[in-house]
């Protein structure tokens, strides 16, 4: 188990910091950042071409999502966003515009209307995750709640295979092995940065 301790705490220190650098983004910097990360990502072919994406609100310093949902509102594209269930793995919710976001629990944006149930993430052709970082193996790093955990083993249990795309700030991809891989942990395929695209193998 001391191995796993040791993953566990260097996954603590390593959000300390991330979190310590993005407490210090303003407003501009996260509005701007969103809406560079938007036209970034929808160069992305598998956003062009997918009827169907998972993705979600972003809240406080994360990476801007606003501008990205409603470029794939505007398009057509079927949005799912995730709604926070009481043991914290996520139903899910179609995305009708941003006057159809209701506040819920712990300060997060959910979309109103019906509920589609934790399966309909099996019907995303890409998910949208959020993250901390990414290193150079796509390996991400969650804030630690494991709801998106929950989300990628049910994935892999369905044989469902869309592309993983984390929105990072420049500055939070990591170099190989940076981020402690455990057992639950999968890689994503692509991360989008103001600066552009990095995918992984």
């Amino acid at each position: 188990m001391p191995t796993v301790s040791r993953s566990h705490a260097r996954k603590a220190e390593l959000r300390r910091d991330l979190l310590a650098v993005r407490g210090g983004l303003t407003v501009d910097d996260v509005s701007e950042t969103g809406t560079v990360l938007a036209r970034r990502a929808l160069e992305l072919p598998e956003l062009a071409q997918a009827r169907t994406v998972a993705a979600y609100v972003s809240v406080g310093r994360e990476p801007g999502t606003r501008a990205l949902l409603d470029a794939l509102h505007a398009r057509g594209t079927r949005v799912l966003l995730p709604v926070l269930l009481e043991d914290d793995d996520l139903d899910w919710g179609v995305h009708e515009g941003a006057s159809r976001l209701a506040a819920a629990r712990r300060g997060l944006l959910e979309p109103e209307g019906e509920r589609l149930g934790p399966e309909a993430i099996t019907t995303a052709e890409v998910v949208l995750l959020p993250g901390l970082a990414v290193d150079e193996q796509g390996m991400r790093l969650g804030r630690g709640g494991g709801s998106y955990d929950r989300v990628l083993a049910r994935l892999e249990r369905s044989g469902a295979d869309p592309a993983l795309v984390v929105l990072l700030y420049d500055g939070e991809l990591l170099g190989a092995g940076e981020v402690p891989a455990e057992a639950h942990d999968r890689p994503v395929h692509a991360a989008v940065t103001p600066s552009g695209v990095r995918r992984f193998a």
